[in-house]
Order: C-alpha cells, then structure tokens, then sequence
C-alpha cells in the first residue's frame, strides 16, 4: 500500500514537472485568449474592413459576395479577399505582441539566441 502511494505520489510529481517544463498551462490560457481574439479580428474585418472594401469598389457592395461569371461558373473571390484581409490583421496582431513580449523580455528572441 505504501508502494502503491509512493507511485501515485512520483506520477504527480512527474505530471506536475512536465507542466512546468512545457509550460502547458501557459500554453492552454494562450491558446484560449489566441481564439477569442481571432474571433475579435473575424468580426472586425467582417464588419468594419469589408464593407468599407465594398463602398469602394463599384459595382460590388458587399466584397464577400463579389465574384466572377463565367459562362456557367461563378468564381466568389470575394471571400477568399476577406479571410485573406482577416489572416493578415491576425499576424500583425502576433507580430506585434511578440515584439512587446521581447521587448520587456518576456519572450526569448530565437533568432539571437
């Protein structure tokens, strides 16, 4: 019985270096802040940029909807444009939280190591 919580107790101990070694924990609460603010980037370039996109360019009005026929098929780069526009914003915003982040030192550069 005494082996059997010793075990128990080693496997806690090894379960709770790995998180630490791997900083998991850090890894899960950035993954979770990483989809809300994709979600906040999604609504911003849905809502504000491509109607703003659509207002200038003639003819189109809602850019996810613009597209080209030919003949019997219809080529909708509209939203290919639009999760072009969202991709773009998002890796500004990692571009530029990464810069803070080394800034005060909270992230290794591994550029220069």
């Amino acid at each position: 019985m005494a082996e059997n919580a010793d075990a128990k107790k080693s496997f806690i101990k090894e379960f709770m270096e790995f998180l630490q070694k791997f900083s998991v924990i850090g890894l899960a609460i950035a993954f979770v802040i990483g989809q809300a603010a994709s979600k906040l980037v999604t609504a911003f370039v849905t809502d504000i940029i491509t109607p703003l996109i659509g207002l200038l360019t003639p003819n189109v009005g809602d850019l996810n909807k613009a597209g080209l026929t030919v003949g019997n098929s219809t080529f909708s780069y509209g939203d290919l444009i639009s999760n072009v526009i969202n991709f773009l914003v998002i890796a500004l915003v990692v571009f530029l939280a990464y810069k803070q982040l080394s800034k005060f030192g909270l992230m290794k550069d591994p550029v220069k190591g």
